[in-house]
């Protein structure tokens, strides 16, 4: 009988099933087929079935829990990922996003990844599920007000190239210019296994 994880990913399946021993640590049949599906959505079913099988038996249900969180931290925040909200204490995003795949929910990136989040609207909406987890608010205050900041102090843009005044240079060995000057047209070949 076929595993969940190859079931719904309609893959041949077979006692020695790579997926079949990295996702039975799941409790529910669902779950474990909304996990496979969303992490080989992510990493591609080649690349999946190829990184479960460069780890031992032992490692691979770990590995397929860490590509999980990590597929899932990447969705949720597409610039640093799972690492990132664990480093800006928001490891508590990347739990819910991953108990969010296993009941078959839908992931979307955090406000301030997404490209339509400046209207105010969605910014109501969301200030106060996402009040606590704003990961560039350091950055935004310690930048020092970015490129518009050095245009207002008077820092000018440097002047455009054109592109017809560009050189180009090519460097040639010396040993075809000597084998000119010598009269010879065609190299010598060395005779190595003579």
């Amino acid at each position: 009988m076929s595993c969940n994880g190859c079931r719904i990913l309609r893959k041949g399946c077979n006692e020695k099933c790579i997926l079949r021993e990295s996702i039975q640590y799941m409790e529910s049949p669902q779950s474990q087929a909304n996990a496979t599906l969303f992490v080989a959505k992510f990493f591609g079913r080649a690349g999946l079935v190829s990184f479960l099988s460069s780890v031992p038996h032992s490692q691979r249900p770990a590995l397929f829990q860490s590509l999980l969180f990590e597929a899932c931290g990447r969705t949720v925040n597409p610039v640093n990922g799972a690492v990132g909200l664990l480093w800006t204490g928001n490891w508590h995003v990347c739990q819910s996003a991953v108990e969010t795949v296993l009941r078959g929910g839908v992931l979307r990136p955090l406000p301030e990844f997404e490209e339509g989040s400046s209207s105010p609207e969605t910014t109501n909406e969301n200030s106060s599920l996402y009040a606590s987890r704003d990961l560039n608010k350091r950055l935004k205050a310690s930048d020092g007000g970015g490129v518009a900041a050095a245009r207002s102090r008077g820092e000018k843009k440097r002047p455009a190239s054109p592109s017809d005044e560009s050189e180009t240079t090519t460097l040639e060995s010396g040993y075809d210019l000597q084998l000119i000057g010598h009269g010879r047209d065609e190299a010598k070949l060395l005779r190595l296994f003579s």
